[in-house]
C-alpha cells in the first residue's frame, strides 16, 4: 500500500502539463508544522506550479515565526492555516496596516471544539444530543466526562463548563486525561467496542475523521461567559458553547497586487473542516505523507478543485482533469 501511495503521489507531482503561459515566478509559502497545514500546502503547491507556472518555495514555519517574518520582512508571500486567535497583537497590527490580506477561510467553518458523543449513542438515545439530556441520563454516557489533559488551553474552559453544568452533581465524574494520546485512545476504544463515551475533542483531527462523533449542544455561545471561562479562577462560571476559531489563508498585499490570478486561486482553495479530518484519518490509516494525502485528494475531488482554477490553469491541468 505504501509503495502504491508513493507512486501515485510521484505521478501527480510530475509535470502533468506545460508551464502556464505567463510564468508567475517564485512564490514563497509558509508550511505550519501540523498535518492539515502540510496537506494544504501540498495541494496549493502542486496546483500553483502545474496550473499557474509558479516556482513555489515552501518555508517551514509556525504561527509566531510566520507573523514575525511578515512584520519584519514582508515574507512569506502566502500563509495558509493562520489562526488569528493565536497570533497576538502583531497580527492585528499587520491587518490594520494593510500589509496583509485575508484571502479566505481555508477550513470551513474553521477550528471546532466541543463535547462529543459517538453517533451510535446519539442514534440510540437522541436525547443525549443536548447537554440537558446528558445531565438527565448520566448512566447512558457511562457516568464519565473525558476531560482535556492538564496544561492544554481547553482544560481551563472545560473545567469551568464542568462546574457551570454541575457534572459531578449529576453523577458524571470528570476524568482528567494525562495526555492527548490517552484522550484519543479512550475515544477509539469506546468506539470500537460501541461503548458510551462523552468528552472534549476538537477538529480538524484524525479521531474526528476516523470516528463518527456528534457534538453535544451546549446551548448558545455567550461571548462574556466564554471569555470568563478562560480564567481558572472564575468564581461562578456560566454555560456557553465553544466558538468556532477562524483558520485563514493570508497573503502580503504586495503579492495580491503583483499576482492577482494566483491570489484569486488561493482565495478559493478551501476545505470543509470534517473533510480535512477525513484526510487526516486517511493519512493515519495508510501511514501516508502529506504529499500522498494531497495526491489522494486531487485524484478524488476534481469537480471541486477545478472550480478554483482560471481558464489557463484548467487548460494546463486538462490531462489530470480528464
Amino acid at each position: 500500500m505504501k509503495k502504491y501511495l508513493l507512486g501515485t503521489a510521484l505521478a501527480l507531482m510530475l509535470p502533468a502539463a506545460a508551464m502556464a503561459a505567463d510564468d508567475c515566478g517564485e512564490v514563497s509559502m509558509a508550511e505550519m508544522n501540523w498535518a492539515s497545514a502540510k496537506i494544504d500546502v501540498a495541494v496549493a503547491k502542486f496546483l500553483l506550479e502545474q496550473g499557474y507556472g509558479c516556482d513555489v518555495k515552501v518555508v517551514p514555519s509556525d504561527t509566531t515565526p510566520a507573523v514575525t517574518s511578515l512584520a519584519e520582512n514582508n515574507e512569506p508571500d502566502i500563509v495558509p492555516e493562520m489562526w488569528p486567535n493565536s497570533a497576538g497583537d502583531v497580527y492585528t497590527k499587520l491587518k490594520k496596516s494593510g500589509k496583509i490580506v485575508e484571502l479566505t477561510s481555508i477550513l470551513d467553518p474553521g477550528g471546532v471544539e466541543g463535547w462529543w458523543i459517538p453517533a451510535y449513542l446519539a442514534e440510540e438515545h437522541p436525547e443525549l444530543k443536548t447537554i440537558q439530556g446528558v445531565l438527565e441520563h448520566p448512566e447512558l454516557v457511562g457516568g464519565r466526562f473525558n476531560n482535556c489533559p492538564d496544561g492544554w488551553g481547553c482544560r481551563i474552559a472545560s473545567d469551568n463548563l464542568a462546574r457551570a453544568f454541575d457534572l459531578e452533581g449529576h453523577d458524571i465524574s470528570v476524568f482528567n486525561h494525562g495526555s492527548g494520546e490517552t484522550l484519543a485512545t479512550s475515544m477509539a476504544s469506546a468506539y470500537e467496542n460501541e461503548e458510551p463515551w462523552f468528552g472534549y475533542y476538537w477538529g480538524p483531527t484524525t479521531p474526528l475523521g476516523k470516528y463518527d462523533m456528534v457534538s453535544v449542544d451546549l446551548g448558545p455561545f455567550d461571548e462574556e461567559a466564554h471569555a470568563a471561562n478562560q480564567n481558572p479562577n472564575t468564581p461562578d462560571p456560566k454555560p456557553s458553547a465553544f466558538p468556532t476559531a477562524p483558520i485563514l489563508t493570508i497573503a502580503t498585499k504586495d503579492f495580491v497586487d503583483s499576482h492577482p490570478e494566483e491570489a484569486e486561486f488561493m482565495s478559493k482553495l478551501s476545505f470543509k473542516t470534517d473533510e480535512m479530518s477525513s484526510l487526516l484519518a486517511w493519512m493515519d490509516e495508510n501511514n501516508a505523507t502529506a504529499e500522498e494525502a494531497a495526491a489522494h485528494y486531487l485524484q478524488n475531488n476534481k469537480d471541486t478543485w477545478k472550480t478554483w482554477l482560471n481558464d489557463d490553469a484548467k487548460e494546463n491541468l486538462s490531462k489530470l482533469l480528464k
